[in-house]
């Protein structure tokens, strides 16, 4: 059970990093944005590809000390922030945008993030195949923790690197002055307009943003699993569910939804075999949406 809620945990934190940029946008936008799932899994695969570059160049192949990775896939987290970063603003500037600047009803922007999502995908078959890949060809073993647990070093870095990352979107929300734009953006846009914020430019710094911490969230969890095409497709539920459990436009709800998400999965699979672990995100969602819409950190929306 301790080890179980431990494990939930590491889960749990790629899962609050990749909600962060979701519901950002979400809160943002109102878009529920259906591609974000395979957008995570085109920044780990980004990672994939220049970290195999990498790693070919004398000792950037060899493992960081205790890890299972090498250099490689250390320095390619630069390139995929940065792509994954670019393709999220292109995604909002040639599909997202027209249909915001027409008036088009959020089902259509809903369904069109779901054709985004699935070419998305298409590309990652077509240039990487169906196959699983793995950052790293072998694994260190488990360190003995007080308590009968068991865990990976790697798995110590995904949990300090989530946390760093979601702290450092959170502190830049709230000090600096392009997030308070961006929040003030998030809580009444029409105000925001009023008060001379340029709202495309701030949407286009939370697609931005959104895109780093989705690449992030992407090479994490790609090195506590593996790499396959619907990977992405398959954790989008559990990272909506963590921004409902949440609350809209919450990096703290985000946070916490993730965490909630994961501990629950991993505890579940005492009673269920790990073929239900997105069972008990959906049906968590469902609790949520009957008896707190609004989610734990939730606000009623400006008017």
């Amino acid at each position: 059970m301790i080890e179980l809620t431990v494990y939930g945990i590491v889960l749990g934190s790629i899962i609050a990093l990749g909600s962060v940029g979701l519901t950002l946008i979400w809160g943002i936008t109102d878009l529920f944005n259906c591609a974000h799932g395979d957008q995570i899994t085109f920044g780990a695969y980004i990672a994939l590809l220049f970290s195999t570059m990498f790693s070919r160049i004398g000792a950037l192949g060899s493992p960081v000390g205790p890890f299972s990775f090498g250099w490689g896939v250390l320095i390619a987290f630069v390139p995929s922030i940065v792509i994954s970063a670019i393709v999220a603003i292109a995604i909002d500037r040639w599909v997202y945008r027209p249909m915001r600047k027409s008036g088009a009803h959020f089902i259509a922007a809903f369904i069109a993030s779901i054709g985004v999502a699935w070419a998305l995908r298409g590309v990652i078959y077509i240039i990487w195949g169906a196959d699983f890949h793995f950052y790293a060809e072998g694994l260190r073993p488990a360190l003995q923790l007080p308590l009968g647990i068991r865990m990976r070093v790697d798995e110590f870095f995904i949990v300090g690197l989530a946390w760093a990352s979601v702290a450092a979107v959170y502190i830049f929300l709230n000090v600096t002055k392009m997030g308070k734009a961006l929040r003030a953006l998030a809580d009444n846009p029409g105000l925001a307009r009023i008060a001379g914020i340029n709202t495309e430019r701030m949407i286009a710094w939370a697609w931005g943003i959104a895109g780093a911490l989705i690449a992030i969230a992407g090479v994490l969890y790609g090195i506590e699993t593996q790499l396959r095409p619907e990977m992405g497709w398959i954790f989008l539920l559990p990272l909506f569910a963590a921004i409902i459990l949440g609350g809209k436009g919450s990096i703290t709800g985000a946070l916490a939804g993730g965490l909630v998400l994961g501990v629950a999965q991993q505890v579940s699979t005492l009673w269920l075999t790990p073929t239900y672990k997105p069972a008990v995100a959906f049906m968590i969602m469902i609790l949520v949406l009957v008896f707190r819409p609004r989610g734990i950190f939730g606000r009623r929306q400006a008017t």
